[in-house]
Parts: structure tokens; C-alpha cells; sequence
């Protein structure tokens, strides 16, 4: 499934990487994060970097605070308008992540002008908005700027409730993991930039990564849910490996019980990959531990960067049904439970 027989370009050739996938590797993002410290200046930052959370988030006052967040990438698929839908999508899903709701969004746009026909960057705009107008949001700025990759994404403001706020480090020994969307989104971009990608995957694909994160807001007010992030770049084993490390927990995880896109399973047992998927179990791959003997395609699907992923929510037992309850009935049918926090460090695959 590609670009248009008469287009004269594909937008996936004009970058190196596509999505989250293009994501700096984990362990490079330690090492700078560590050579710089970001220190919190404010009893009013409620959230920072210090737990590699989803946003950041600032107490206004003492009903309301202010999430921020930014995201953006290479194109991951060639139509433009699709392209533009996925960046918006997957950069809004932080707020929901932190159980606020959006209020606005500024645009992040840099274009290749020499290579790019001018309704081809309108309708990577046009994508973009038609996103946050289903979210019920304007895009009210912004900035641009000519480079050689093309890049699109948002900056992210929504609001949430300062005793609500649902941080990734928060999760409890005992606890239900259940993950909003299937897996395989990278796996189906590589068989996308490989020419290989049916036109039956590439709605698969599309499906899920326009598809906002909605049930995070409602999530949000719920007391038995204690953590909750996206899985995004670093893959299901590193955002959950995020949960672990500032919970000071560790996580078992069935395979049998992962959602899966359909055509992505076929694809991970070829062994398309992409490279964000070495590079990620490079980074975290020592606190990873699969059963002995378990084929490539599992370790492909634990790691394989996700763009526009599913919330993965740590909850108390008796919350589970009203967790479930709510994905359904936003339309999140293949959400499901995938495992449970134990005591311990790391991620258990079995």
C-alpha cells in the first residue's frame, strides 16, 4: 500500500525512520538525559522528568493543571493527509495518558520545500487538524521551518485535575495490566516500506493509529487505576519497564494474551522488523526476560516501536471490569488484560 500511481514521490523515502520509531535509542536517551539534569524549580510542577512520564504537568490551582506536551515525527505512511492524522494523534495521546483532556494545540511543521509539492504539506496540515477537531481542539499556532526530513507534530495542552493526575510510577503489587490498543504498528511499517503491506494491513494499521485515546480522560477519575502511560516508541517492554522502574516493581506479561494486529503477526513471524526494535532491546533488552527458547517474532513483539499506541493502565483488581467497561464503550475492542504487577524488578514475557 503506497502512495498514489501518480504521485511523484513517497513520503517514507524521504526520511531514514518513520513514527516513533525514529525515536532516539533509550540507552542514548539516558546517557543525555544524564549528562543534564532538569531540575524542578516549583512546588506548582506536578510532574517533570523525573520518571520519564508522558508530559509535563503544572497545578494552576486547586481545581485545575495544566498538561504540556510535545510530539512529533518522520512520516510513517506516504499519504500525506494520513500521515498528518497519525502525527496528530499519537501527539495528543499524551494528555489523555495523564487523564486530562485537551484544550489546544500549537503545530510543528518542517518540510523539505525543494522536494515537496505545496498541496502535498496542506494536506499533511489538513490531516493534522481534522484530528484535533474530533478531539474538539484548535490548532492555534504554531511554527514552521524549511529542513531536509520532512516533520510534523503538535504541542499538546489539555487540563486535568491536580488530584487526578495519573502518573506512570504509581502502580501497586497486585496490580491488573490492560492495554487499550493491539501491537504491531512498526512491524506493519516496515512491511509498508518494504512494498510488502496489503492494502487490508495498511486499514489495520491506519485504524489504529488515528484512533484517539479518549478513554484516558475517564480513566482519569477513577481511584483504582494508579498508573497509566502510551505505548510508544520504546514498545510495550519499555513503557511498561517505566511503570516497573519508578514503582520499584517488576511486571508479568502472557503472550498469549497480547492484542495483536492481524496482518502484524504474519509479518513478525517473517521477521520484518525495524530497526528501532534492535535498538530498543539494545537499551533495556538485560531487564527483559523471555522463556527459554521463544521464538524472534515475541521478542520483535515486545519491542517494537509503537506510533500512535494504546494506554497501558495499572489498576486495582476490582477496577478492571470498569476499566474494560470504558474501553469498550469508546470503541476500544481489542483492549484487554496482558498481565499484572508483582513484586521484583524488570519484565517477565511468558
Amino acid at each position: 500500500m503506497n502512495a498514489p500511481a501518480d504521485a511523484p514521490f513517497r513520503l517514507t523515502q524521504l526520511s531514514h525512520g518513520g513514527g516513533c520509531g525514529c525515536k532516539i535509542a533509550p540507552g542514548i536517551l539516558a546517557q543525555l538525559l544524564a549528562a543534564t539534569p532538569m531540575r524542578n524549580l516549583s512546588k506548582d510542577l506536578l510532574v517533570g522528568t523525573e520518571a520519564g512520564d508522558d508530559a509535563a504537568v503544572y497545578r494552576l490551582n486547586a481545581t485545575q493543571a495544566l498538561v504540556a506536551t510535545t510530539d512529533f515525527f518522520t512520516p510513517i505512511v506516504d499519504d500525506p493527509y494520513d500521515f498528518g492524522r497519525i502525527a496528530a494523534t499519537n501527539a495528543l495521546s499524551d494528555i489523555y495518558a495523564m487523564g486530562g483532556h485537551p484544550i489546544m494545540a500549537l503545530a510543528i511543521v518542517g518540510m523539505p520545500l525543494a522536494k515537496l509539492p505545496l498541496q502535498v504539506i496542506q494536506n499533511i496540515l489538513a490531516g493534522g487538524e481534522s484530528v484535533c477537531a474530533e478531539a474538539g481542539i484548535p490548532i492555534a499556532g504554531g511554527h514552521s521551518i524549511d529542513v531536509l526530513d520532512p516533520i510534523y507534530g503538535l504541542v499538546g495542552l489539555g487540563l486535568v485535575h491536580p488530584d487526578r493526575v495519573k502518573r506512570n510510577d504509581r502502580a501497586r503489587e497486585g496490580d491488573v495490566l490492560i492495554l487499550g490498543k493491539p501491537l504491531g504498528v512498526g512491524i506493519l511499517s516496515a512491511a509498508l516500506k518494504n512494498g510488502t503491506l496489503s492494502a487490508a494491513g495498511y486499514e489495520q494499521m491506519i485504524a489504529v493509529t488515528t484512533k484517539l485515546n479518549t478513554p484516558g480522560t475517564a480513566l482519569g477519575e477513577l481511584p483504582g487505576v494508579h498508573a497509566m502511560t502510551d505505548v510508544t516508541g520504546f514498545g510495550l517492554a519499555g513503557h511498561l519497564l517505566e511503570i516497573c522502574r519508578g514503582s520499584g516493581l517488576g511486571a508479568n506479561v502472557r503472550v498469549a494474551d497480547l492484542p495483536i494486529i492481524e496482518e502484524a503477526l504474519h509479518w513478525a513471524r517473517q521477521g520484518t522488523v525495524t530497526g528501532a526494535t534492535e535498538r530498543n532491546w539494545n537499551g533495556y533488552g538485560n531487564e527483559i526476560r523471555l522463556p527459554a527458547g521463544a521464538p524472534a517474532w515475541q521478542r520483535a513483539l515486545v519491542t517494537d516501536p509503537q506510533t500512535s499506541g494504546g494506554l497501558l493502565v495499572a489498576c486495582a483488581a476490582d477496577t478492571e471490569a470498569e476499566v474494560l467497561a470504558e474501553f469498550r464503550k469508546q470503541g476500544f475492542d481489542a483492549a484487554c488484560r496482558i498481565g499484572r504487577m508483582v513484586a521484583g524488578h524488570g519484565v517477565s514475557v511468558e
